[in-house]
């Protein structure tokens, strides 16, 4: 293998950057030639193709977004597209691929594969973090501490006036930028789509807090079932007319931001197993990280997944959230 491409697709997140650099300085090491396609999936079937160096990606790591540009390509979901795509990877002398992105990231690989035989490997570049094989995907831990920290400004805000926050963040199917941004922040409740029927219990619980804390923060999913933080404030305001509601839709804001330090180490990581399993001659893989050890999943089995909440970390808000 002489000539390797790396592209950022689906939606972006914070890590991608640093993923790229260490497939570029990877690649380099092992005197490769590394193209950057720009636009995802878009960018490869227009041939929107440029060789890098390592200077290509000095003072990228601690950068959010993706230098490479991201996109999301309909064209690519037709057999001309996708034949177009191979067209151009091949001009190049392109005979392996990095593909950094999501759940639609990976199929598409799969989609290709049955046309083109070039391997790819994946980095699992999300903020959801809700693809199997692997601990936490790049984005997620920077998403939840952006949120954590949103959520602390708001709570001065709900402090000085008595107010009870519904703050939404993002998770259309998974819930864990919620939970896990709901326990940093201390939420007093917490929705998530995989557990239904929780806003029930969130009102219960406001019903029966303690007396003298008027103040109270609950983080919606924007995937829940309860139809998210509106939807969540109408029913707070119906059941507890005397309280002051508010709500507050962090949206996009939690994918932009540099990336935190763990964010960084795991995308580096994930980098450079990905060009070693290309070399190793292994194919239509993620790289992840589960016990803090690289694993490698068929991208047929590292799809996004809806797994059961912890239970466990349920309970806990449930005794923490007095």
């Amino acid at each position: 293998m002489k000539t390797i491409a790396v592209f950022t697709s689906g939606g972006d997140s914070p890590g991608m950057n640093a993923c790229v650099r260490a497939v570029v300085r990877t690649a380099l090491s092992k005197e490769l030639k590394v193209f950057g396609i720009r636009y995802g999936y878009e960018g490869m079937i227009e041939g929107d193709m440029v060789e890098m160096d390592a200077s290509s990606v000095a003072n990228i790591i601690h950068r959010g977004g993706t230098i490479l540009k991201t996109a999301r390509s309909k064209r690519f979901m037709t057999i001309e597209g996708r034949q177009q795509a191979k067209a151009e990877l091949e001009k190049r002398g392109i005979e392996g691929v990095v593909a950094i992105g999501g759940d639609g990231t990976f199929r598409g690989a799969v989609v290709f594969s049955e046309i083109c035989p070039i391997p790819f490997i994946g980095c699992p570049g999300t903020i959801d973090n809700d693809l199997a094989g692997t601990d936490y995907t790049i984005g997620f831990d920077t998403a939840i501490n952006t949120a954590v920290e949103a959520v602390d400004r708001i709570r001065d805000t709900a402090e000085s006036h008595n107010r009870v926050f519904i703050v939404e963040v993002m998770g259309r199917d998974a819930g864990l930028i919620a939970l896990y941004s709901g326990i940093g922040s201390g939420a007093e409740g917490i929705l998530i789509p995989e557990s239904p029927n929780d806003l029930q219990v969130v009102l219960n619980r406001l019903a029966n807090s303690r007396s003298g804390k008027q103040s109270k923060i609950i983080v919606v999913a924007e995937g829940d079932e309860a139809g998210g933080a509106f939807k969540v404030g109408d029913a707070v305001k119906a059941n507890f007319p005397e309280l002051d509601v508010r709500v507050t839709v962090l949206g996009h804001i939690q994918r932009g931001g540099a990336p935190t330090c763990m964010e960084r180490v795991n995308a580096s990581r994930m980098g450079y197993a990905a060009v070693d399993a290309l070399l190793n001659g292994q194919s239509h893989e993620m790289v992840g990280i589960i016990n803090n050890k690289i694993a490698f999943t068929p991208f047929k089995d590292a799809v996004k997944h809806i797994l059961e909440p912890d239970k466990a970390l349920l309970r806990m808000v449930s005794v923490l959230a007095r």
